[in-house]
């Protein structure tokens, strides 16, 4: 039996990958070995930058952003509790731009941070109120499901509701909302 080579199958992985390393440096663009080994390191390099270049974008962000609290008479950590405390959340990508574009509402965002901090009312609490307020109006619906049909039928009948006594329970519920 002949021996198979692969011929243009073969011909076409290699040329695909001497492809991709064009610009390396020495042999490692023009022989195919060389060239496939220095791809896959490559490629590994290029996944652990990906990663690593959130974190360096990261710490800069924070830096333009201490650097503008620092104007402002207190501390980035301070300065993140302070909205934190105030329920305010926006990303650091987002405080470093307004820290260099918009210094004034820069200041405004630290002004609300020193508030909080100082313990004035801040944006949770009020989000807390409305929710234990919401808790309140749930539970009343609740207890309307709790009710059986026959105490249903009378609160309807007290509210003056017409067609009570056809009604299922659902439909009571319903329009005694």
């Amino acid at each position: 039996m002949a021996r198979v080579k692969g011929g243009n199958v073969s011909k076409n992985r290699r040329r695909k990958v001497l492809k991709q390393a064009k610009g390396y440096f020495g042999s490692k663009h023009r022989l195919y070995k060389t060239a496939q080994e220095q791809l896959f390191h490559s490629g590994a390099y290029a996944f652990r930058d990906r990663r690593q270049n959130k974190r360096n974008f990261r710490k800069l962000w924070i830096t333009r952003i201490n650097a503008a609290c620092r104007l402002n008479d207190i501390s980035y950590s301070k300065f993140i509790n302070g909205l934190d405390k105030a329920g305010i959340t926006i990303n650091r990508k987002m405080l470093s731009e307004i820290a260099i574009n918009d210094a004034a509402g820069f200041t405004k965002l630290v002004n609300v941070a020193k508030d909080a901090l100082n313990g004035k009312v801040t944006v949770k609490e009020e989000v807390k109120e409305t929710k234990t307020e919401t808790k309140k109006v749930e539970s009343k619906k609740e207890d309307l499901t709790s009710k059986t049909l026959a105490e249903l039928k009378t609160m309807a009948k007290e509210k003056g509701i017409k067609g009570y006594s056809t009604m299922k329970k659902d439909e009571l519920l319903e329009n005694l909302k």
